[in-house]
């Protein structure tokens, strides 16, 4: 028989600064220009996101061939290749940049050190939109390494070589495989400051207090969330069970049997109605307790694009945490 009896909240949990400034994007584009608003891929890996956006009159694509001429076009907050912008030119689109400040920031990087004479070494998922988008910053030069085992097949052509990270990466992940750069390739040169994203970070430290503290951790966070799927690998390494889950109605009675601790937490891209919904299942199961754990206050905003900061639509998004 289920029976939640505790409940403890990692802290931070949810939309980061990113997710919060590209779904609003969305939001002020359409109060702005008005239905239809067309995004290239979904604005961020979340199912209630996109659905929700959709709802009020978002368009996702994959392929600019499908948003006719003239319309507004969003990119989504994983960033697109310099082909994608050009494609987006070309046709005329009004576009506005939803790309998290800190993808643009290892863009900058890429653009800058590949007029220096740089080759790179990606760290990341192949097949991730951030990847595709970085990478897609040159037309060569740029090799993926998803493994410590990549790094050593890698020819670059020249011996100036430097490193970047996809920004949602397991931290020690990351770190491993960065040694083995290092180890192949000493005179690498390295990011001033790391990649992964101050969110990301955050969210996999407070994992790594939660965990041991409980029975079982929940994820809230959509499959396709790389910083999601993160978190429930993290607490499994940790050797605590995890799972991640969508909403509320996918909680299996199963994982509580017997009485149990449960940490909650949520990906950088789970809006927090959903986190609630999930909440009050878990009080429906037997939670009598709901705590939450110390951990770093995130106070960072990113500024919103020309042409939608405009102060007086500032009661847009109202609805979407």
């Amino acid at each position: 028989m289920a029976a939640v009896e505790t409940v403890l909240l990692a802290e931070p949990r949810g939309f980061c600064a990113g997710v919060d400034r590209a779904i609003e994007i969305v939001e002020r584009a359409l109060t702005k220009h008005g239905a239809p608003i067309y995004v290239r891929h979904e604005i961020v890996h979340n199912t209630y996101v996109v659905n929700d956006l959709k709802a009020k009159g978002a368009i996702f694509i994959e392929d600019l061939a499908d948003v006719p001429p003239g319309a507004t076009l969003v990119f989504s907050a994983h960033g697109v290749s310099q082909a994608v912008r050009q494609e987006a030119t070309r046709r005329g689109f009004h576009v506005f940049d939803a790309t998290c400040p800190l993808v643009t920031k290892v863009h900058v990087e890429v653009a800058k050190l590949a007029k220096e004479g740089y080759e790179f070494l990606m760290i990341g998922h192949k097949g991730h939109p951030e990847v595709e988008g970085t990478m897609g910053q040159l037309s060569e030069g740029i090799y993926l390494v998803e493994e410590a085992a990549d790094v050593p097949l890698v020819r670059p052509r020249g011996d100036k070589l430097a490193v970047v990270t996809q920004t949602t990466l397991s931290v020690d992940d990351a770190a491993s495989i960065l040694a083995e750069v290092k180890r192949c390739f000493p005179h690498v040169r390295e990011p001033k400051k790391q990649d992964i994203c101050y969110a990301t970070q955050n969210r996999q430290d407070a994992v790594k207090v939660l965990a041991p503290a409980v029975d079982v951790v929940i994820v809230v966070g959509s499959p396709t969330s790389s910083n999601s799927s993160r978190l429930r690998e993290l607490a499994e390494r940790l050797g605590t069970p995890a799972y991640m889950v969508e909403g509320a109605q996918a909680l299996d009675p199963a994982w509580f049997e017997g009485g149990c601790r449960v940490g909650l937490t949520a990906g950088a891209s789970a809006p927090d109605v959903v986190v609630q919904q999930v909440i009050e299942k878990l009080r429906e199961m037997g939670a009598t307790a709901i705590r939450k754990m110390d951990g770093v206050v995130e106070n960072v905003r990113f500024p919103l694009p020309r042409g939608l900061g405009d102060r007086s639509m500032s009661e847009v998004s109202s609805s979407r945490s």
